[in-house]
Formats: structure tokens, sequence, C-alpha cells
């Protein structure tokens, strides 16, 4: 079987910082896919890009909130809707869907969540019916299509791990997934604009996913180059979408 990489930038619109190191990704880098925060004020910057440049696939990053680790415990860095409410986390995932519409003029051509809530009830069963209406992937819900987010510089508590970020370490994550189709996730952008404790590393992202020596990995790996269009066709579509 092909091996086929798409390699998906989360939080396209959250800023003009990560707008525009998520865009150095695309044009001089290996990024060929991108997930985009409806409500944030960059997010139509960030549409209008991905609308002249149809080579990059462009999804819907439903965003409830963001939690950040202070003191010793989680906190709450803002919040859209109450995450354990069914009716409110409905009517927003909805809302931030027309507004994908309104922005991009075509449907998300994948789903997936800001911080990973749609592994959780309400958000998880909401967002596999809104897949099955769109008939496009939802990520880590699809069969076909395995998702890897350890290219990742920081650990589950918050600290720095710099070591996971470097071309050793893309190589290494590349040489080890199978055959088919993977997504390998990443957060790329400049982040002195954003609150987010995840600011540097946004920024070595962008180094190393634009180093000549990441194409170069990508193909000693035995992957092309792919994005969510090909995720779409009936060979993924039909048989993908599964609740459990």
């Amino acid at each position: 079987m092909e091996k086929i990489l798409i390699v998906n930038a989360d939080d396209f619109g959250l800023s003009p910082g990560v707008n525009r190191g998520i865009i150095e990704c695309v044009e001089h880098g290996i990024v060929t896919s991108a997930s985009l925060m409806v409500r944030w004020p960059a997010a139509p910057e960030a549409a209008a890009y991905a609308k002249q440049n149809r080579a990059i696939s462009l999804g819907l990053h439903v965003d409830l909130g963001e939690w950040v680790l202070r003191d010793g415990g989680w906190q709450q860095l803002y919040h859209v809707v109450d995450s354990n409410d069914p009716i409110a986390v409905a009517a927003e995932i909805r809302d931030q869907v027309d507004k994908f519409f309104s922005l991009v003029g075509i449907p998300p051509s994948h789903l997936d969540s800001h911080q990973h809530i749609h592994r959780e009830e309400p958000t998880r069963s909401l967002m596999l019916e809104l897949a099955r209406e769109l008939g496009v992937p939802l990520r880590e819900f699809t069969p076909t299509l395995r998702y890897f987010g350890g290219f990742y510089g920081q650990g589950a508590d918050g600290e720095s791990l710099p070591d996971l970020l470097t071309i050793a370490n893309l190589q290494n994550i590349l040489n080890s997934l199978r055959s088919g189709m993977t997504e390998l996730g990443c957060h790329p952008g400049y982040g002195d604009d954003l609150a987010s404790p995840y600011r540097q590393e946004r920024a070595t992202e962008v180094r190393v996913l634009c180093a000549p020596a990441a194409r170069a990995a990508v193909a000693s790996a035995g992957f092309r180059p792919g994005n969510f269009a090909e995720a779409k066709s009936p060979a993924f579509s039909r048989r993908a979408l599964i609740a459990d």
C-alpha cells in the first residue's frame, strides 16, 4: 500500500503570527493542510489565503475553550461554552460550521478540535454525527486515516521538550509509521501575540518543518505528500466513519 503523509497545522486563524508561520510552512516546508479556528479575528485572513491556495486542504478546528497548567493544576485560559452541556455544545459546533462556510465558501475537508475536546462526550458524538453528515474524516475516528500527534514540544505537564522538535525526531517519527494514509499534527507559528504557553515552540516548529532536511525525511521514509481531499475519495470515505 502507498504511504501518504498529510502534515496538518492546527490553529490556523488563531493570530496573525500563527497565520504567518503556517503559511511559511505551506510555501517553504512540508505542511499540506490546516485546521481553521473560525472564532478568532485572524480567521478571515487565514481563510482568504486558503481560498487562494487550493493545494492545501482546510478543515474545521472546533474551539470550545483552552486549558493551561498553572500552579500545579489545570486552569481555563478562555471559555466558549460549557463543554458538558450537550445543547450548548451542539449549538456552538453548528455555529462554527456556519462561520466556516461563510469564510471559506466550501465545506471543511476534515474535522478536529482544539485540545482534542472531541475525544470526550458530548462533543465526541456530536462531531461524529457532523462528520457523517459532511462525509469528511474526523481525527482519530477514521480507521483508514491514522493520526500521529507526537511532533509536539511540550509534555503532558507543560514541560518543555525541545528534543522532540528536531529533524532527527521527525525522521524517527516518519520511519515508525506504516503504509497507508497518516495525518501528522503540528502547531507552527509565531506566538509573540498569544497568551497560550505554547509560544516559543511554535517558532521552532516553523524552523524544522521548513528545513530542506524535512522534505528529505519525508522522501526517505517513502511517503508521498497528500491532503484531506484524497481522504474524501470513495476508497476512504464510504467505510471510514464509525461510532463504537
